[in-house]
């Protein structure tokens, strides 16, 4: 499974190899939350910012209930994010907070990479072995915008 994860201004638009839109993530009214909705607008997950700084940390909700939490280990030193749920682990891991491979329970199984297009504007794309694909994953390039984007802007 292949996406592109497109920010512009408080939404993310998720399409796939065709453009077609899959998924939108718009910020909520107040606050640091956002919803993961589906092309026909029903709300799946919602992601929540709950830290800031050097190592933010968010937690993503289900039926409104925690599903998982990520938090960002390191900003600069060795770059990564954990996101734990009930019953898995992921780590995205890079060297240069750009490039992230994706783990699952210790098992490579994707990468999330930062791209820089002609404007300036930063996009994301997924790559993920179809048969771990899940709805969420889509937040992961939420938490990664959040955690590195204007890092990544800046260069």
């Amino acid at each position: 499974m292949e996406l592109f994860v497109i920010p512009k201004g408080s939404k993310f638009f998720v399409q796939d190899k065709k453009e077609r839109e899959l998924y939108t993530v718009k910020k909520k009214t107040f606050g640091n939350r956002y919803l993961l909705l589906d092309a026909s607008g029903y709300e799946l997950y919602s992601i929540t910012q709950l830290k800031e700084g050097k190592k933010p940390e968010f937690q993503v909700d289900l039926n409104e209930e925690i599903f998982m939490t990520i938090k960002c280990l390191s900003l600069f030193l060795d770059p990564s994010i954990e996101c734990i749920g009930k019953d898995m682990t992921f780590l995205l891991k890079s060297t240069d907070r750009r490039n992230f491979i994706m783990t699952k329970n210790g098992n490579e199984m994707g990468k999330l990479t930062t791209v820089t297009l002609m404007t300036g504007d930063l996009q994301y794309e997924l790559q993920i072995d179809d048969k771990e694909f899940d709805d969420y994953f889509p937040l992961f390039a939420v938490a990664i915008d959040k955690a590195f984007g204007d890092i990544n802007r800046s260069k």
